[in-house]
């Protein structure tokens, strides 16, 4: 963690409404003045979205698996080097996963390759990543340890299948067998990686479905936010307003003495009702650190 550099991540896999999230990110950001530098956690996938093929199917043979959840299909020194950097000096390297036609078009490369590294610009506020493992720690590596603030955006499990099995099959052509093959050979990797991050988180928004999503496998369609509900898990709540969160936030309700529920289309608003004001503490202790460096190097 650094006063002067600060980090925040989002961490979590697609479902619990990455859109939003980014809106509101976006937005904060955009009210305070902030400069962020943002990462995406695919930019830290080992190998190309060719490279991923061969290796799936060589651990088929080899009768083991490999998934983006886990440490053999990401680069966690790396992910691990640049918050460390970042932390400590306001830079670092990066790059980019080229996901689509129209992203890879203005490099001249293929969709599914990465940009080259490159250093990031200096001037920034602060660092803003979102992806699958801003928390992550392995017995190598703990990039938890550099998160200023640690965000967790979960849907529950079955939603999240829905969301995986509509997705592949509709967008990028898969069948439904091997879209399921892939969550079941992806488990131990979800299990190992994925959950243990939101014990480290210092809030976390779960989207719960209020629509029947008990056979995943026939969903024909990814419930709305409006068919949900968002429960909000404080990890301290000592300072945190709930009175003003429920007068704010209508049919909102406490769960748990740490815990608020909101209706999913409110999300947006409660994430910037929360958020902000953990932001804005974040830049304020960021400018008292910049004051005292400023301070000694005068004496």
């Amino acid at each position: 963690m650094s006063s002067r550099n600060p980090i925040i991540a989002v961490t979590g896999s697609s479902g619990a409404g990455t859109s939003t999230t980014t809106d509101a990110f976006e937005h904060i950001f955009r009210t305070l003045g902030i400069t962020s530098v943002n990462v995406e956690g695919d930019s830290f996938h080992r190998f190309s979205r060719q490279e991923m093929d061969l290796e799936k199917r060589k651990a088929r043979e080899e009768g083991t698996n490999i998934s983006y959840f886990g440490d053999k299909a990401n680069d966690f020194d790396a992910l691990e080097r640049l918050f460390k950097d970042y932390s400590e000096t306001g830079k670092g390297r990066m790059r980019r996963y080229l996901h689509t036609f129209d992203e890879a078009v203005p490099y001249n490369q293929m969709p599914g390759t990465f940009t080259p590294w490159e250093e990031l610009g200096e001037g920034t506020d602060v660092l803003f990543y979102e992806g699958l493992h801003g928390g992550v720690v392995t017995d190598k590596n703990d990039v938890a340890q550099y998160v200023d603030l640690l965000i967790g955006m979960v849907p529950i499990v079955n939603l999240e299948w829905i969301q995986k099995i509509i997705r592949d099959t509709n967008q990028r052509g898969h069948s439904r067998e091997a879209v399921t093959h892939s969550i079941v050979r992806s488990m131990d990797d979800y299990i190992n990686f994925i959950t243990p991050q939101f014990s480290r988180t210092h809030v976390n928004f779960q989207r719960v479905p209020t629509v029947d999503t008990s056979n995943p496998f026939s969903a024909k369609a990814i419930p709305s936010l409006d068919e949900s509900f968002v429960v909000i898990r404080f990890r301290e709540s000592e300072n945190i307003d709930f009175p003003f969160y429920l007068s704010m936030i209508d049919g909102a309700f406490m769960s748990r003495v740490n815990t608020l529920v909101v209706p999913g289309g409110k999300m947006g608003l409660a994430m910037e009702l929360i958020l902000t004001p953990l932001i804005r503490d974040l830049m304020h202790k960021k400018a008292q650190a910049n004051q005292q460096l400023d301070w000694m190097a005068d004496l």
